[in-house]
């Protein structure tokens, strides 16, 4: 099954684990809201590690959906993996496995995400144990 839509994301800082900025760790709150396909919010945070100004870096992320997926309400968990080297740029986001509940129960898949012109769309292709 495929899904589409576009998305509003805000990000927040939050405060690091590791202060030191040698590390060049971060942390950011993620608060979402779909349209298409999925209506409905989402939550997580996100940690990050190198520098995306130097075209080096990398992210992970864990956020909570809550809406509906083609009609069927309930809530699920997304998984980003994410890095960038030399501007290139690779980005994993798959519905962590076990976590649908109510009618969504069972929900497996990887979703894309794309930005052109300052707008967030996603495609995922899902399907259910």
């Amino acid at each position: 099954m495929h899904a589409r839509g576009t998305f509003e994301v805000k990000m927040g800082p939050l405060a690091a684990y590791n202060q030191d900025p040698a590390a060049q760790l971060g942390r950011a709150s993620l608060d979402k809201v779909f349209h298409g396909d999925l209506e409905g919010t989402s939550q997580g945070e996100m940690l990050t590690a190198g520098s995306p100004q130097s075209g080096s870096a990398g992210y992970v992320a864990v956020e909570r959906v809550k809406g509906t997926l083609h009609g069927k309400r309930g809530t699920f968990a997304l998984q980003h993996h994410a890095t960038m080297h030399a501007g290139a740029f690779s980005l994993e986001v798959v519905v962590v496995p076990g976590s649908g509940t109510d009618e969504l129960k069972g929900l497996r898949g990887a979703m894309q995400i794309a930005i052109a012109d300052g707008r967030h769309s996603y495609e995922l292709e899902y399907d259910f144990d």
